[in-house]
């Protein structure tokens, strides 16, 4: 009698408590579905990183482009940016180099490659520091939606829009825009050492402002590049 009662208490308890650990199986095929979506995007972006007609221009490093075109692709996926436009500006380089490049997605074609300004408290010759923070005077990291054209007191300059809450989400009240400044220029550089800075605008040549502007405002993809763990671990877009 006693046998058999132990018996049944042992086959209740084994019955209610095996299927406990089932529910953790199921998370495996989004495990595996997450990294062949990733291998699937890093092979994309080799491949048209490897595509790209580059012309005269120098070719931007593969890592800033894999991760511009992972977080391009998403935006473009998303309806967030529409045109087949990539900005990119990667401040791991030396201000005194051509850091900028537009590139035309739909022919692979390096469009631009030339100077740009980061922010004042961001560095000297190398930006180090960013912030998204109002009055910091840094540059903001990650992907921008670009906005509208207006006159302000850098004469023409267009809008943007910061695309990632709490790395550059206040570009626009930051009055963060693209404009042309006379301190981005080879002479500049060779009579201070450096490039100047700006107050946190990614600002441009004056003699190619104008048409850089006016070929990517209205919701085309920028993206600000530096190798920063604090980025990379905050952002969405390139996880």
């Amino acid at each position: 009698m006693i046998y058999n009662f132990l018996t049944s208490v042992f086959f209740l308890f084994y019955s209610f408590s095996t299927p406990t650990t089932a529910p953790k199986q199921a998370e495996a095929p989004k495990a595996i579905a997450s990294v062949a979506t990733t291998d699937n995007t890093a092979s994309a972006a080799a491949a048209t990183y490897n595509s790209l007609k580059a012309g005269s221009h120098a070719m931007p490093s593969l890592e800033s482009f894999s991760k511009a075109f992972a977080g391009y692709s998403q935006l473009k996926a998303q309806g967030r940016v529409t045109k087949e436009l990539l900005t990119i500006v990667d401040f791991s380089r030396s201000s005194n180099t051509k850091r900028l490049w537009i590139i035309d997605m739909k022919t692979q074609t390096i469009l631009y490659n030339t100077l740009v300004a980061h922010g004042r408290n961001s560095g000297d010759e190398f930006a180090t520091q960013f912030s998204n923070d109002n009055s910091s005077n840094k540059s903001s990291l990650g992907f921008y939606s670009t906005g509208e054209l207006y006159n302000g007191k850098h004469g023409l300059s267009m809008k943007l829009d910061g695309l990632e809450p709490g790395i550059n989400s206040n570009a626009r009240t930051r009055a963060v825009v693209m404009h042309a400044a006379d301190y981005v220029s080879e002479g500049f550089i060779k009579q201070h050492r450096r490039l100047g800075r700006s107050l946190g605008c990614p600002a441009l040549p004056p003699a190619l402002n104008k048409e850089i502007v006016n070929l990517i405002k209205g919701k085309s993809c920028l993206f600000i590049y530096h190798p920063s763990r604090n980025y990379s671990q905050a952002s969405r877009l390139v996880a």
